[in-house]
């Protein structure tokens, strides 16, 4: 499965496919069952032309199987995620800080689209690498540098109204990559989702990148208003002619 985006916006890594199934890829990565592990790293991985898969026993984390739909992990989480989030808890790890309660991190809980998908694995891999004819991306994943992150702002809007196609919500790496994208799968008007602002995973994505996701039919509605847009005129190109091939 190809993507002119891709190809016009001359990404570093290849786009991503997410893909929810009950048949485990072979020779793909996955994490040892039980053992901790970042899904943004994995996420990267596939960027750079690996398969990987998740399953309900090799989710690397608890955020992590809240992220990849796994359910609703986090009253399994020990000291209580809120704390864990916000000022910590004696006795349990230190706090992040990233909410500045835990009564502010406890609303993380309801606002997300936590789901329970009804498939055993989660996959990721290269777009290219997906056969449309026997499988289908629920959500699509670029990285994207400030150039390229401006083009797909400004394509997400294009063939819509409004002015707020795309929003850049507080979560995890994993959550704003796949989980949310998800959710907005079941709205009448998806929007597309910025993400990898979480300052936990940035280790493990380029400095210069930032994530979009969007769910696949608005990847389908984006490709297809490439032809006509402003991806063709002057302004883009000018643009384009400082952002290396591959680079």
């Amino acid at each position: 499965m190809q993507s002119e985006i891709a190809i016009r916006l001359k990404l570093k890594y290849s786009p991503i496919a997410v893909l929810f199934t009950n048949e485990k890829p072979q020779e793909a990565l996955e994490f040892t069952e039980g053992r901790w592990g970042c899904v943004a790293a994995m996420l990267t991985a596939a960027a750079k032309g690996k398969q990987v898969v998740f399953s309900r026993s090799t989710f690397g984390c608890l955020g992590g199987g809240v992220g990849l739909g796994f359910g609703n992990m986090y009253p399994q989480f020990p000291g209580g995620f809120e704390y864990f989030l916000s000022t910590g808890k004696e006795g349990y790890r230190e706090g992040e800080a990233y909410k500045k309660t835990p009564e502010l991190a406890r609303t993380l809980e309801t606002s997300l689209p936590i789901t329970d998908i009804p498939e055993q694995y989660v996959v990721f891999k290269p777009l290219a690498e997906v056969d449309i004819a026997i499988e289908e991306p629920r959500v699509v994943v670029f990285y994207a540098n400030p150039d390229q992150l401006s083009a797909l702002v400004v394509l997400a809007n294009y063939g819509r109204p409004g002015i707020d196609n795309v929003v850049i919500p507080f979560g995890a790496g994993c959550q704003t990559t796949c989980l949310i994208p998800w959710g907005e799968a079941g709205l009448e008007y998806p929007r597309a989702v910025v993400g990898m602002t979480d300052i936990s995973a940035r280790p493990v994505i380029d400095a210069d990148l930032l994530s979009f996701s969007v769910p696949l039919v608005m990847f389908k509605e984006m490709e297809a208003n490439v032809p006509g847009s402003f991806l063709e005129k002057p302004a883009w190109h000018k643009v384009a002619a400082r952002i290396s091939n591959n680079e």
